[in-house]
């Protein structure tokens, strides 16, 4: 895509009208906190403004509710974000907080599904794409990967190991097979392994090829405060590795403060230092954020000085299109 159709929309999370869920009856996560004034320079985010860029989440959930007819998992709705949340509530969020495209992922509490994320993609292919599931204990998997990225909308696939048995895929040989296969297709791979990364970093060295991004900066989802700065000592140091990328998503749920998230901010800065701003990719994981939608995207438009317009472009949309293929 050229420089020339990347766009800010500087206004709209103001003018926008707050939604509520009609699924769950829960407010916007958009709406609470944009009469808040941002604590950065005027005259800084005057100039982050008038930067060009698609801002594009990199990474939200959509999901169809459990039914006789389509069963999660075992255990899903122990960790379920909500019985449903659909793609016209997340349109309307993200209308809401002035965020222009999303990267869609099928939650893993709903199972190996991609369909409901495809058919949003379909229907809206200039807001949405779809980093999809694929079962890797199934055989039948093995060789879909050559033509993954032919189904329209689909850019590439998400791995999780973070909980259960698919905790231990990543060391116990389950997921081996994915990788090189992977690699040969250039299907990019989105991985959530929070206490895995010296087995990404073996990954990364065998398959120079194969572009991986780490979910959450490898956080586990209960880290809070302190507790991440050790995995960001180990995450750093996969900074040298050019296939590697990061999604900076849903920091403030890692945090016990509330906006702007002082204290994330040198965090930040140290993870865009290590692996520069073209592989660190802003994101929500919305339907568990703890802040609003339009405090964690001003989070970073607004908060972080350190991040000129350039960078901004690059974190806020730029660079994930480009690392996934997203024309």
């Amino acid at each position: 895509m050229s420089g020339s159709t990347w766009w800010w929309p500087a206004t709209r999370a103001a003018t926008s009208p707050a939604p509520t869920s009609a699924t769950t009856g829960r407010a916007s996560r958009s709406a609470a906190a944009s009469s808040r004034p941002p604590t950065g320079n005027p005259d800084d985010r005057r100039q982050r403004e008038r930067a060009h860029v698609i801002i594009t989440d990199a990474q939200a959930h959509i999901w169809d509710p459990e039914t006789p007819d389509r069963p999660w998992p075992p255990g899903g709705r122990d960790f379920a974000h909500g019985d449903q949340f659909s793609a016209d509530e997340l349109l309307a969020e993200m209308a809401a907080a002035g965020v222009d495209a999303t990267v869609l992922v099928p939650p893993s509490f709903e199972g190996d599904r991609n369909d409901t994320c495809l058919a949003a993609a379909r229907a809206h292919p200039d807001k949405f794409r779809v980093m999809g599931r694929i079962t890797l204990t199934d055989q039948a998997s093995r060789g879909k990967l050559a033509t993954w990225r032919d189904e329209a909308g689909m850019l590439g696939i998400r791995v999780t190991f973070s909980r259960g048995p698919a905790a231990d895929w990543l060391t116990d040989g389950t997921a081996d097979w994915m990788w090189p296969e992977a690699e040969a297709a250039g299907v990019p791979v989105m991985v959530f392994a929070p206490g895995g990364l010296e087995s990404v970093d073996r990954i990364a060295a065998r398959h120079p090829n194969l572009r991986l991004t780490l979910d959450h900066l490898a956080l586990r989802t209960d880290v809070r405060d302190a507790g991440m700065d050790p995995v960001l000592d180990d995450l750093v140091k996969l900074a040298k590795y050019d296939n590697v990328a990061v999604k900076a998503t849903c920091l403030p749920s890692n945090v016990t403060e509330g906006y702007p998230c002082p204290s994330l901010h040198d965090r930040i800065r140290r993870v865009v230092d290590a692996f520069e701003p073209r592989r660190v990719f802003w994101g929500s994981d919305l339907t568990r954020l703890s802040c609003t939608y339009d405090e964690v995207r001003r989070l970073f438009v607004d908060e972080l000085g350190f991040l000129s317009p350039t960078d901004l472009g690059w974190v806020m949309g730029r660079g994930v299109r480009e690392w996934l293929g997203w024309q």
